[in-house]
């Protein structure tokens, strides 16, 4: 494909009053097209370079950059300062056009296959991977991409966002077409519906999980965030259908934008429902009711935020057509997830410690509120707050940590260029008692290593260890760099200092 018949083809497919304004030497564009992008740095001889506004710069500044770089048109949403010496093109959304334009340079991979989006504030991740699961457990290879991962086939990354650049997120996806997959599961993060990362895709289906309070630092306000959520359901088909959380209060707003509305809830009436639930540390049994007939669920998944995943898988895959008794192979199959209420301890250990990615007040409460039946003495929580991000919630996280705990230990998360003794405060305010009900013993502790290590040792037989905030990431980010951290694995090391002192070891 050529430069120009790439240009022709998003060109066709833009309303008559976005059609593109093309400056500059026309002839430049019969060459073949190598690449589409928005990162000058990434320019070769042949590319497209789209200049989309960033929130501190616009990429028509580094526009002379990419032609020197070998860019073959240039994509802006404004015209040239000066004469350009190729093709260039102007738009009114840069960043809708970078979609268009890498959906159509990798063959609009989501037409070959069943693109199923996942988004809410909570549970995205797990039902992703229990969507994945059902697919593959139905004999169709399923590509994932997400928080904790990417999977293309049989190859496995880790993630470097939830939802990649659409560049990126569409050249994944022809690799999934090329490795066999014949669906997809992916995580759409408001940033990503509010950026149009997602733009050009063709979906099959789409969930919606919850929406509480978080990325204010981006949106601005609920609504907003909202409204970038809702995105993604005014993008499906009118043929796709569209899982929903009855028990949401978006739920309403969501089912105005969608054709194929399918609901799931515990507490409202809906399309799937439960039955009588069954919760353990071993898991979850239940049979879940849904327009296609009984799902009888068993689930290595723990506590009742899964069983709202679980529905949410339930309900869009039946709503696609899955034979049930694929939906519950698959449901049995998936024995966790990274990060999201891993254990961390074994059967030697005489406490239970758990790993979760619970990093707002509401997946703090949700976690907390899990785990308080399945432990049988004391709930001690190790948590923080991220840095350069919303404060709003801080002292909301220390309030519910300290209600619900026994014993709370606040630390350092992600700082990244905050002072997270500052951060740590903030927290604090809300876990003081006269902020909160509840005799929780709060401790404050900047380094999360050895707050581990304290919570685990200092812990009681049969108490619970919950460390919260980070889950699956491998690292902390503290002054801009990125420095190896990994609480499954500090948690272990914790435990076995621990069984080391331990007369029985």
């Amino acid at each position: 494909m050529t430069v120009r018949e790439l240009l022709q083809e998003v060109t066709r497919a833009a309303p008559p009053d976005e059609r593109p304004l093309e400056h500059g030497d026309s002839r430049a564009l019969d060459v073949p097209c190598r690449g589409v992008t928005h990162d000058s740095r990434r320019v070769e001889a042949g590319w497209v370079f789209v200049a989309v506004r960033g929130l501190s710069s616009d990429g028509a500044e580094f526009a002379l950059q990419a032609i020197a770089a070998g860019a073959a048109a240039v994509v802006a949403e404004r015209e040239a300062s000066v004469a350009p010496s190729v093709p260039w093109i102007v738009v009114t959304d840069a960043r809708r056009a970078l979609a268009e334009l890498a959906s159509a340079f990798f063959g609009h991979p989501s037409r070959e296959m069943r693109v199923v989006g996942t988004t809410g504030t909570n549970g995205k991740t797990t039902t992703s991977y229990l969507v994945a699961s059902i697919f593959e457990a139905a004999g169709t290879r399923c590509g994932l991409l997400g928080t904790t991962t990417y999977r293309i086939g049989a190859h496995e990354v880790a993630a470097t966002r939830t939802t990649p650049e659409a560049p990126e997120l569409h050249g994944m996806m022809r690799q999934m077409v090329e490795a066999g997959c014949g669906a997809c599961v992916m995580e759409v993060s408001s940033h990503a519906l509010a950026l149009r990362r997602a733009d050009g895709t063709r979906l099959s289906a789409a969930v919606f999980t919850n929406l509480t309070r978080d990325h204010l630092d981006f949106h601005g306000s609920m609504e907003n965030y909202f409204a970038a959520k809702r995105r993604l359901f005014e993008m499906l088909p009118e043929d796709a259908p569209a899982a929903i959380n009855a028990d949401d209060p978006r739920c309403a707003a969501i089912m105005e934008v969608t054709r194929r509305p399918v609901t799931y809830a515990l507490n409202q009436a809906a399309d799937v429902t439960p039955g009588p639930l069954s919760f353990s540390l071993d898991g979850l049994e239940f049979d879940a009711r849904t327009p296609q007939g009984i799902v009888h669920v068993r689930s290595p998944l723990v506590g009742r935020p899964n069983v709202y995943n679980v529905l949410a898988a339930v309900s869009v895959t039946t709503a696609l057509g899955l034979p049930l008794d694929a939906i519950e192979r698959g449901l049995s199959r998936l024995q966790g997830v990274p990060g999201r209420f891993e254990r961390a301890s074994s059967s030697d250990d005489d406490i239970t410690v758990v790993v979760d990615y619970a990093h707002t007040d509401d997946a703090l409460r949700n976690l907390l509120e899990m785990a308080r039946p399945l432990a049988p003495r004391r709930l001690i929580t190790v948590f923080g707050a991220g840095g350069g991000r919303d404060h709003t919630k801080r002292p909301l996280m220390g309030m519910v940590a300290a209600r619900l705990s026994d014993v709370v230990v606040i630390t350092s998360d992600n700082p990244r260029t905050e002072d997270p003794s500052r951060i740590i405060d903030e927290v604090n305010l809300g876990a003081q008692p006269e902020m909160r009900q509840g005799g929780a013993e709060v401790l404050a502790m900047v380094d999360r290593r050895k707050a581990i290590l304290h919570a685990v040792g200092q812990a009681d037989s049969g108490d619970m260890v919950l460390i919260a905030g980070k889950g699956h990431e491998k690292y902390q980010e503290i002054e801009g760099g990125l420095v190896p951290f990994d609480d499954v694995a500090v948690a272990r090391e914790a435990l076995g200092v621990r069984r080391l002192r331990s007369p029985v070891g």
